[in-house]
């Protein structure tokens, strides 16, 4: 192999990340090997699948899931001792139920069709002073908001309320452990056993302009540069808001299910790695990526539209790894526009009608369709390593439909919406049947995996591969790794070596051919870096399955999922049911591909981070709860091992500073007017003194950051038209030294603006400290001159 060697700009990067590294494994040596921090969430509501385990059962991976017999869960649990920090939970699998299940009697039980619930609440977090959640691109932090992000909840039961289902849709880039099994835990205190592990799944749109800082293990703490328990309660509470608000609505209703393909908005960003796949697999199909849509619509029992969830297989990520302002990305503007669409009168964010964009199977799909070119020559780069003849992999990007990032991800969230909206036009195909879900906690480390009658393999510890550090064509690295890699690097494995050891034979033989950069399931400093506990679960409405994925399938992954889910249904007599991917949901265990796919070592293969048999791992173990489901055996079920709860996180080492108007000024004070006209078409500016605006997830006294008003000489009042929801506004934080800081709110008019008299309000929050005293948070406001909106 010839000598490598390295430009000085890749010395001083390597440097840098040495130096960088060093530093945060003391730190974290130093602060957090602690003891008794972890908790086990207690199961949320009743256990309707009663206890097997007693507290000295390992689950052995032995047991029954045989080729032609009782696959499933029960047989591929490993024992718990291996997960270091993890193995403190106690007799976890003796506990009794302590919640008496209390059904709430509808107030109409006689009709066809399901009690539905819809529900809608703000969940954005903090939107600076933390990274985005995405493309753990370093220094790619908040710094406003585009647009919030909303939880959106549907609730279906049936007529007599015996069952019931939860599903809620979450504009973050996916839902991680911690954030589950706290709201879990609030359900429970509120609720009782109404709402629990088994029915309840939550899913992530996956948005990568999100916040980050809500995760519990390592490698995801060390992403979000920290854990930040203010973004982490507001997420929990707006999620728990939409579910309450979904609870308390919920009227008689039908549900209606509907099909068809969506074209031009998607590419396969590994198409290298699908070629893989059996051709006569891949003849099956007519393109590489899936193209069909599902709808659900929501109707009361006057045919009154409640809600809608979509769900379609693509990469939120038309918002590039340029991008500082929160946002839901493509995905999000088509809720957007749905929910304009359907509450009209309202702003954004408001009215009764939910709809909801759900993830898919979308591990390998962009939505940056001009595809993958060297941004500095313009040739293609769509090969095997996603590289450049010049500049190598670092110069290889995929470009959306549009101008810029913004207007891609209109341009793709509008041909979205439009044809969830023809397909819910023309939804006649009802939802009925009875509700049913099953739930296990698996130990995906130690599953036996039956590959034919006569031989097995198994899951392995958790590891990243050489090519996870290169990125997508959709965001790529910042150190010049290249996808493809099925070899390491002496260089980087020594300083690997150095600081976090070597990995062991076993993890290495068990990965392979994935050359192993990070071997994150045997650390465990200041807690796992990965999760061992995974959630595997099915929710069923009639002949409708959702599956709950804890990742990012691939697209060949999702097609073999999908269709051994349903021949499993089908097997023990429930036929034709429509299987459903719900992608990033419950827990985030990066991606899932096929065990071809795993040969290349592309992106999605050296993040598949259980090894090369984790797809047949998952479908043998969702294959085992359909079995349960379709005989009616869910209460025979093991529960698994239960996840862990740390007490004590890596906080971020942002700091908490005093703000500081400058001298002569107060908050919101402005520095730049708006101009005394404005034609539509043109971009309203005005620059106010700010503060922080992680202020405003503590204190939230104000439900916007700002609003955009018109006079109405009629009632000589003025009427707020957008907010900060609204795709036509941007509110920019600019950080500047000591404390100070200024605002700049855009308002980009749009055709449809009515000609008249505006302003621009500004609403904040500044951290006070006075000597000897604790900080406080205070809300203030600045209003802008007003100007004229003209249409000539």
């Amino acid at each position: 192999m010839a000598k490598r060697t390295f430009s000085t700009l890749e010395m001083f990067l390597i440097f840098l990340l040495v130096m960088m590294t060093a530093i945060t494994v003391a730190l974290l040596s130093l602060l957090f090997i602690t003891s008794g921090t972890i908790e086990n969430h207690k199961d949320s509501g009743s256990h309707i699948f009663p206890t097997t385990q007693g507290p000295t059962a390992t689950q052995s991976s032995t047991a029954t899931q045989g080729p032609a017999a009782t696959q499933g869960p029960m047989a591929t649990h490993g024992p718990t001792a291996t997960q270091g920090p993890a193995a403190t939970h106690g007799p976890t699998a003796t506990q009794a139920s302590s919640v008496t299940r209390t059904l709430e009697p509808p107030l109409f039980q006689n009709f066809s069709g399901y009690h539905i619930g819809v529900g809608r609440a703000d969940c954005t977090g903090q939107v600076a002073d933390i990274n985005l959640m995405g493309y753990s691109k370093n220094g790619q932090n908040a710094r406003g908001i585009l647009t919030r992000l909303y939880s959106r909840a549907f609730i279906m039961a049936e007529p007599d309320g015996s069952n019931r289902v939860l599903f809620v849709s979450i504009d973050i880039g996916m839902v991680s452990q911690r954030l589950r099994l706290e709201v879990l835990n609030r359900l429970q205190s509120k609720y009782g056993s109404l709402y629990r592990r088994d029915n309840v799944i939550l899913s992530g749109t996956h948005t990568h302009s999100g916040p980050a800082g809500y995760f519990q293990y390592t490698v995801f703490v060390i992403a979000s540069e920290g854990f930040s328990n203010r973004t982490f309660e507001y997420m929990v509470t707006g999620i728990m808001k939409s579910i309450e608000t979904a609870h308390t609505n919920m009227k008689p209703g039908k549900i209606f299910i509907n099909k068809g393909n969506v074209d031009g908005v998607q590419i396969n960003r590994s198409p290298y790695s699908y070629l893989q796949n059996p051709q006569s697999e891949r003849a099956r199909y007519s393109s590489n990526t899936d193209k069909e849509m599902v709808v659900l619509k929501m109707v009361d029992l006057n045919g009154d539209d409640l809600g809608l969830i979509s769900w379609f297989a693509i990469h939120p990520v038309s918002m590039n790894n340029s991008n500082h302002l929160v946002n839901s990305d493509n995905v999000g503007y088509a809720s957007y526009l749905f929910e304009q669409e359907k509450n009209r009168g309202y702003l954004p964010g408001e009215g009764p009608y939910v709809a909801a964009f759900a993830s898919s199977n979308l591990g390998d799909v962009s939505p940056n369709i001009l595809g993958p070119h060297c941004i500095n020559t313009g040739e293609s780069c769509d090969n095997a390593n996603s590289t450049c003849p010049i500049g190598g992999p670092s110069m290889c990007m995929a470009m959306g439909p549009g101008q810029d990032m913004l207007d891609s991800t209109q341009i793709i969230g509008q041909s979205i919406y439009q044809r969830a909206k023809e397909l819910c036009a023309s939804a006649s195909q009802e939802v009925t049947g009875p509700l049913a879900s099953a739930h296990q906690w698996v130990n995906m480390t130690d599953v036996t995996v039956w590959l034919n009658s006569t031989h097995t393999a198994k899951t392995c510890k958790p590891a990243l591969g050489y090519s996870f550090a290169a990125g997508t064509i959709d965001g790529v690295g910042g150190l010049n790794f290249t996808q493809g890699k099925t070899e390491g690097d002496p260089f980087w494995d020594t300083i690997r070596d150095q600081l976090l050891g070597k990995p062991s034979e076993e993890i290495k033989e068990c990965h392979k051919p994935k050359p192993i950069l990070l071997h994150t399931g045997e650390l465990s400093i200041p807690h796992p870096w990965h999760p061992d506990i995974v959630d595997v679960q099915i929710i069923t409405l009639g002949s409708l399955a959702i599956t709950a994925i804890p990742g990012e399938l691939t697209t060949m992954s999702g097609r073999r999922l999908r269709e051994a889910v349903q021949a499993e249904f089908a097997l023990y007599g429930m036929q034709n049911m429509t299987v459903i991917i719900s992608g990033l949901c419950n827990v985030y265990t990066h991606y899932i591909a096929t065990y071809e796919e795993y040969q290349v070592q592309r992106y999605e293969a050296a993040s598949t981070i259980y090894g090369p048999h984790t797809l047949s791992a998952y479908i043998q173990l969702f294959r085992g709860l359909a079995k349960a489901i379709a005989t009616d055996t869910v209460a025979n079920l093991s529960r698994g091992p239960e996840p862990p709860f740390f007490k004590q996180l890596i906080t971020s080492l942002i700091p908490n500073i005093v703000d500081r108007a400058p001298i002569g000024r107060t908050f919101g004070d402005v520095l730049q007017p708006a101009k005394p006209e404005y034609r539509v078409g043109e971009v309203a500016e005005v620059v106010f003194v700010g503060a922080n605006p992680k202020n405003s997830a503590e204190n939230r006294t104000h439900q916007t950051f700002l609003t955009v008003e018109k006079y109405e000489a009629t009632s000589a009042s003025w009427q707020i038209v957008y907010n900060d929801a609204s795709w036509e506004t941007r509110f920019h934080w600019h950080k500047g030294l000591l404390g100070q800081s200024n605002a700049t709110i855009e308002w980009h008019i749009p055709d449809t603006a009515q000609p008249g008299i505006y302003r621009i309000k500004y609403f904040g929050h500044n951290r006070k400290q006075d000597i000897l005293k604790p900080a406080v948070i205070l809300s203030f406001e600045g209003t802008s001159s007003t100007f004229e909106v003209v249409t000539t």
